[in-house]
C-alpha cells in the first residue's frame, strides 16, 4: 500500500470521486437508501457525496454539475490543506481509499472518509483517519458531519468527539404558511467575505476563509446586514448548504428566505438540524416540511453553534 497527498489536479480529483462513487456501491445511495451495505456511510464518506439532482450525464451516472462539485472541493482542499488530504494505493488495484480533511483558524474538520468495497476492513480507513485527525492535531476545536451509522459514531466517540443527535426537514414547502419576512434579505457575492467571517467567528469560533469562495462556485448566497446584526446561507435549488446569523431573528429571517426561494416543485431539504436550533425547526414546522432523525453532528473542543447549520461537505 502506497500513501500520498492528494494533488490539486483533474486526474486526482476524479480519483476520489471514483473511489467515492465505489464506496457508496450505488448513485442511489446519497441519502442511506437500502442500496447501501451497512456502515457504508461511514466508510464512504459522511455525507460528502451528496445533493445534485437531475438526469445522469457524466461518468458513472453523475450529473455534470455533482461532478463540478465534487472536483472542486477535492481540488480546494488539496490546495489549501494538502497535509490532511491523502489516498492509499494498492499496487495490484490501483486506488483504494481517499481522505479530505482541513484547517481553519484552530477548527479542524473532516470532509470526506471513503474506502471501496474490496479494501474495507483492511485497515485503509483507519490509516487515512490517522493522517487526518495528525493534520488536525494542533486545533483547539473539531467537527464532523456524521451520518445514522453506529460505527462512525462509536469511532469518533473513541476518539474525543461529542456526538450530538440530529434532524432533517424535508418535502415540498408550502409558501402561503411561511410568515412574511421581518426584514430584506439580499443576494450575496464575494464582497460579502468579511461580513461572513464575522459571523463565522462568533457562530463555530472560527472563520471559513477561502471556503466561501469554492462555496460561491457553486451555491446561491442570501445575506442580511442591518441594524439587528447579520448572518448569510448559502442554497442550491432546494437544498440548504449552511447558515450562520448573529441572532435567531436573522438566523429564522434567513432559512425562512431560502424556503420562499426554493423553485416552485422542488422538494427542499435542511440537514444537521440540532435540538439547541429549536428556530429551524419552527420554520420547517411553519412549511409544513417532515422532521426526521438524521445523523450525528460530532464535536470535539467547541459547543453546538445555536445560531448556525453547519455544511455537510464543508462542515
Amino acid at each position: 500500500m502506497i500513501l500520498r497527498p492528494v494533488r490539486d489536479d483533474e486526474e486526482d480529483a476524479e480519483v476520489v470521486r471514483e473511489i467515492s462513487a465505489a464506496a457508496f456501491g450505488s448513485t442511489h445511495a446519497l441519502y442511506g437508501a437500502a442500496s447501501a451495505s451497512p456502515g457504508a456511510h461511514f466508510k464512504a464518506g459522511y455525507g460528502a457525496i451528496w445533493g445534485a439532482a437531475g438526469p445522469p450525464d457524466g461518468p458513472g451516472g453523475w450529473p455534470a454539475e455533482r461532478i463540478a462539485r465534487h472536483h472542486g472541493r477535492t481540488r480546494h482542499l488539496a490546495r489549501t490543506d494538502p497535509g490532511g488530504c491523502w489516498l492509499i494505493e494498492d499496487q495490484a488495484a490501483g486506488p483504494v481509499g481517499a481522505v479530505l480533511s482541513y484547517r481553519r483558524e484552530g477548527t479542524w474538520a473532516l470532509s470526506l472518509l471513503a474506502v471501496v468495497p474490496g479494501a474495507q476492513g483492511k485497515g485503509v480507513g483507519k490509516a487515512l483517519l490517522a493522517r487526518a485527525l495528525m493534520h488536525g492535531r494542533a486545533c483547539l476545536r473539531g467537527v464532523i458531519c456524521l451520518p445514522d451509522d453506529p460505527v462512525a459514531a462509536r469511532t469518533f466517540r473513541r476518539a474525543g468527539f461529542h456526538l450530538h443527535p440530529t434532524m432533517r426537514l424535508s418535502g415540498l414547502p408550502d409558501p402561503a404558511r411561511l410568515p412574511p419576512l421581518d426584514g430584506p434579505v439580499h443576494a450575496g457575492t464575494e464582497r460579502h467575505r468579511d461580513l461572513m467571517d464575522s459571523v463565522d467567528r462568533r457562530t463555530r469560533g472560527g472563520a471559513r476563509g477561502a471556503d466561501h469562495e469554492e462555496l460561491l462556485r457553486h451555491y446561491g448566497l442570501l445575506v442580511v446586514d442591518d441594524l439587528a446584526g447579520s448572518g448569510y446561507c448559502y442554497t442550491r435549488g432546494g437544498r440548504v448548504e449552511t447558515l450562520a446569523a448573529t441572532s435567531r431573528r436573522l438566523s429564522t429571517r434567513l432559512l425562512t428566505a431560502a424556503l420562499l426561494a426554493a423553485p416552485p416543485g422542488e422538494p427542499v431539504r435542511v440537514d444537521h438540524i440540532l435540538a439547541e436550533t429549536q428556530w429551524a425547526v419552527d420554520v420547517g414546522v411553519a412549511a409544513g416540511l417532515e422532521i426526521t432523525n438524521s445523523g450525528f453532528l460530532a464535536l470535539r473542543g467547541m459547543r453546538p453553534a445555536e445560531l448556525a447549520l453547519p455544511s455537510r461537505a464543508l462542515p
